[in-house]
């Protein structure tokens, strides 16, 4: 008994951050071995002080220039500060990824960069959000209430996902074939105009495409009332269009080589376009997408890593340093943390911390349709 007492009172000192996991196990291992104590209290103290703090944290998100900004200035300075490894993975869509979640084992994907209250209403539904304890995320305080109140309201006021940043999905164009003129003339219907058969590009994902295609023929996107001209429009896109992109990389590429001259296109991405001198404007057209990104934490994933990897990335200086990196504003609220101009420049930063100008897509809404939406323009992609 007094030795299992001993072997608790280490793993209370290792907990408590007092000596290191290689200290913690070497110190039962030789206690276990002068004792002649084996099994028992033994394994099960390895497996608590294993449980305890994990050797790794999976991290997957949309990978490109978001990644490197994500593995640069949080992954490596978190690693470093803790020695728990981030082990990156990237998606090209949400779909894509949530199919990898349903068919994995508990706790093998850990944190996801998700798009929207949309991804987070159905990771709940599905069963897989968890209980974040804020008092481990104080930077939380930092983070626009306009953010977090629409992920509490799905959860019960809860929390399963930090907010971290926002953008827009608004229309990219080569200025060296279109101006600026013309693009605001046009707007969302550039996307079906013949004159640029062939130069037109897109992303493969249903919801975008429905959007664009409800601003196109003069409907709102978050109440479409003539669902048949959508499609006709989605359609038009279709036979008009180059390709549909996959990711945000491919999206750049496709820009950058000339291979089209427009497409809607994520404002972050756009704007490191521009940064790397590409002559690539950037256009919100009114009703154009805007939407939240979070880090939603797994069900089965180690809570306390976790909440402490979400607290580092809303460190001021961390989450400033992946906002200029990726390109996006982040979370942070403007009126109670002072950000510089490379923020306050970004395409979508709003200084008043409400996002009152930013059109969300109704989750309700979109999670309501999704099943009849989503199917048909699977046909629809295929030439149907």
């Amino acid at each position: 008994m007094d030795q299992t007492k001993r072997y608790e009172r280490l793993l209370e000192r290792y907990k408590a951050g007092d000596i290191d996991r290689r200290t913690f196990l070497s110190l039962i291992g030789a206690s276990a071995v002068v004792a002649g104590v084996t099994g028992g209290p033994v394994s099960a103290l390895r497996r608590q002080a294993l449980a305890a703090k994990p050797d790794s944290v999976r991290f997957d998100g949309w990978g490109g220039v978001v990644s490197e900004a994500f593995r640069k200035y949080a992954f490596e300075p978190y690693e470093e500060a803790t020695g728990i490894e981030v082990i990156d993975g990237t998606f090209g869509g949400a779909d894509e990824y949530l199919n990898r979640v349903k068919t994995a084992q508990p706790g093998e994907f850990n944190i996801a960069h998700l798009s929207g209250v949309f991804d987070y209403v159905r990771y709940h539904n599905l069963g897989y959000s968890t209980t974040l304890n804020e008092d481990n995320i104080p930077n939380l305080q930092n983070v626009m209430t306009a953010l977090q109140e629409p992920f509490r309201k799905v959860t019960g006021g809860r929390l399963s996902a930090a907010p971290y940043d926002y953008g827009t999905t608004g229309l990219a164009y080569n200025r060296d074939h279109i101006s600026d003129e013309e693009m605001r003339e046009k707007g969302a219907n550039i996307l079906i105009d013949e004159t640029y058969k062939d130069k037109i590009g897109g992303w493969s994902d249903w919801r975008t495409r429905i959007w664009y295609a409800a601003l196109a023929t003069g409907q709102n996107p978050n109440g479409i009332e003539d669902m048949e001209a959508v499609w006709d429009a989605v359609r038009a896109h279709r036979d008009l269009a180059l390709k549909y992109w996959q990711s945000g990389a491919e999206l750049m590429s496709l820009l950058a080589e000339g291979e089209i001259y427009v497409t809607e296109g994520w404002s972050g991405r756009i704007a490191a376009l521009q940064e790397q001198g590409h002559n690539i404007g950037y256009y919100d057209p009114p009703g154009g997408f805007g939407w939240q990104e979070c880090l939603f934490v797994i069900k089965g994933s180690p809570m306390e890593a976790c909440e402490e990897l979400l607290n580092f990335m809303l460190e001021k200086e961390v989450a400033i340093a992946v906002a200029e990196g990726q390109k996006y504003p982040p979370a942070l609220n403007p009126q109670k943390v002072d950000l510089p101009e490379s923020i306050t420049k970004l395409p979508a930063f709003d200084p008043t911390g409400t996002l009152s100008g930013l059109n969300f897509a109704d989750p309700e809404y979109w999670n309501g349709n999704e099943a009849e939406w989503s199917k048909k323009f699977a046909r629809v992609q295929r030439g149907y």
